[in-house]
């Protein structure tokens, strides 16, 4: 058991700030938290950065307290809680965990004992701790929109988006046929079957359907998960089979043209998804029902070669928000 007087660092964010040049956090020391009840302390291993971290820190998730410490995603080991739970190694994510409620960005992370799970035993904890929300957000889609069947057809857009990697991983693993739609020839991930690659950087959104349905036989996508949003609007909608589902997380462009008499004709759905409405508690549950295909190998961790600790957080920050196609990941 860890002393109740070792004393481990935080990252602390005081203020919002207009850009990342102003971004100024302070590394802290942090003691070990008392718990209240319910509670379980975790000694935090490693802890992924998503562009939602770098965007709460600007001040463009509005929900976002301050101060607070950020960080949503997590891996390492429970220190005190339940005495079942000591010694655990466990994994997560969550909406509030780093936006309304201190995150893992530190040494310590306070956590309700409803949101420990098991991490994986074959990864990681740098690779435990790089997964959370690119993978919580993806199988919330496809939770919401039906989980993808054999023989069904499905098409990410932005596929070498860390959500468009993971929700390729899940659709073939659910045994799905997968296009991956992209700015580039090379899908750069893992998936546990064949994947069918449409480099979109010079099509129009007319060439792009005709690719999709190209790929399914002329049936069209069961399922468009469009991690892009607006620039691939028309495409998707052109390529959805009758009675499909446009999956959105993200987009460019508040307004899109909308076409109703082919919405309904179509007997389309579209799925809004926000995983920071789904807290620590949530969150855990739906990555911890990922736990086998990742054990059984069906679903692999991200590549992690971009690794820092806290004395490094800005570079950290400023990488992920200029785009960075590598995992991003401290290390405590």
């Amino acid at each position: 058991m860890t002393s109740s007087k070792q004393e481990l660092r935080a990252m602390r964010l005081h203020a919002k700030v207009s850009s990342i040049d102003d971004l100024a956090p302070t590394i802290e020391a942090q003691q070990k938290p008392v718990l209240k009840s319910g509670e379980a302390l975790v000694r935090v291993y490693s802890a992924g950065v998503n562009p939602s971290d770098v965007k709460a820190a600007l001040g463009i998730m509005p929900k976002a307290i301050f101060p607070r410490t950020p960080g949503r995603d997590f891996s390492g080991v429970v220190v005190d809680g339940p005495s079942d739970w000591i010694g655990k190694e466990v994994w997560g994510s969550g909406g509030d965990v780093g936006i309304t409620r201190d995150g893992s960005h530190a040494g310590w992370l306070v956590l309700p004992i409803l949101a420990l799970h098991e991490k994986p035993s074959n990864l990681s904890f740098e690779e435990a701790g790089s997964v959370g929300v690119p993978f919580v957000t993806a199988y919330e889609g496809f939770r919401r929109s039906g989980l993808p069947k054999p023989g069904q057809t499905v098409a990410v857009m932005g596929a070498n988006g860390k959500v468009g990697q993971a929700a390729v991983q899940i659709a073939a693993m659910y045994g799905a046929n997968v296009i991956a739609i992209q700015r580039s020839e090379q899908y750069i991930s893992f998936s546990s079957t064949p994947v069918h690659v449409v480099n979109a950087k010079e099509l129009q959104p007319d060439e792009i359907a005709q690719k999709i349905l190209l790929f399914s036989n002329g049936k069209g996508a069961d399922i468009v998960y469009n991690t892009v949003g607006s620039a691939y609007f028309e495409a998707a909608n052109k390529s959805l089979a009758k009675g499909g589902t446009q999956i959105f997380i993200a987009t460019q462009d508040r307004a899109v043209p909308f076409d109703i008499f082919t919405f309904y004709r179509g007997m389309h759905t579209f799925v809004g998804i926000d995983t920071l409405a789904l807290d620590c508690i949530d969150s855990t549950k739906l990555l911890n029902l990922l736990r086998a295909g990742f054990e059984s190998g069906k679903l692999k961790p991200f590549k992690v070669d971009r690794v820092f600790n806290l004395d490094n957080a800005l570079e950290a920050y400023k990488l992920v928000l200029a785009g960075a196609q590598d995992r991003v990941v401290f290390k405590f």
